[in-house]
């Protein structure tokens, strides 16, 4: 398949878990990628993908940082056709003891960062005038917040209102809008998730709780991979999705049905 042969696809988070899978998946379909992350690893994780992936370190809640991402992917393969906005953080905490500065982090990474990153993409998209497709990542908690993670939750409520705002704002210059909501999805993050939880709320040992909440609340009775989270960022990127716009969509094995 070449859904994307010679398009330029934007993923930050993309060094790992499931924007790697994303990468991955683009990088199979044609598409030039450029992946972003904090983290230096990115560089040697675009190397791996081959010579259609750049690596680029940026953290996505400066402005200035955001602003090169997407000037290097633009001069680098032509303009951005494509923007995945995959990069967030979570802690876990007992209300009384969530700090203010985890909030604020929380809020600055998972949320202004998505913000950051649509205004540049849509900024390019429009210099541009062909369009191009923006996906957000919420997550579950975006429909139904969990416990010791209000600030989470709300983080992930915002992408969502975020996402249906800018759709409105844009969809007379082709270009479309859209939110992902991960479930359980086999990543560091929800390694980190089982064993905080596990230990707030019982004795699990590793894994789990993780397999407990699979078992008792996912239909599929399985945990997800990166690659179904990619499959659904695959098509709501193509010409298939091209009258979708300003919607969260779930993709967590029937654990939330709303």
């Amino acid at each position: 398949m070449g859904r994307f042969t010679d398009k330029c696809v934007v993923i930050t988070g993309g060094n790992k878990g499931i924007g790697y899978a994303m990468a991955e998946r683009f990088v199979a379909e044609g598409a030039n990628v450029v992946i972003a992350s904090v983290e230096d690893q990115v560089l040697e994780a675009a190397k791996s993908l081959g010579s259609s992936a750049k690596g680029f370190v940026c953290d996505v809640t400066n402005k200035a940082q955001v602003a090169d991402l997407y000037d290097f992917a633009a001069n680098l393969f032509g303009g951005i056709d494509v923007s995945v906005q995959n990069a967030g953080i979570i802690t876990i905490a007992k209300v009384e003891d969530l700090t203010e500065r985890e909030w604020d982090a929380t809020m600055e990474v998972n949320t202004k960062g998505v913000f950051l990153c649509c205004q540049e993409a849509i900024g390019h998209m429009r210099a541009s005038g062909k369009g191009g497709r923006l996906i957000n990542t919420a997550s579950g908690q975006a429909r139904d917040g969990f416990i010791y993670t209000p600030h989470y939750a709300a983080s992930k409520f915002g992408v969502m209102g975020l996402t249906q705002s800018l759709a409105k704002e844009v969809a007379l210059e082709n270009i479309t809008v859209n939110a992902i909501c991960p479930g359980i999805i086999k990543t560091d993050m929800w390694a980190y998730n089982d064993k905080v939880w596990g230990e707030m709320l019982g004795d699990f040992g590793p894994g789990e709780l993780m397999e407990s909440w699979v078992q008792t609340n996912i239909p599929m009775k399985r945990a997800g991979e990166g690659s179904d989270v990619a499959g659904l960022v695959a098509f709501l990127a193509s010409e298939d999705a091209t009258y979708i716009t300003g919607q969260t969509i779930n993709v967590d094995g029937g654990l939330i049905m709303s």
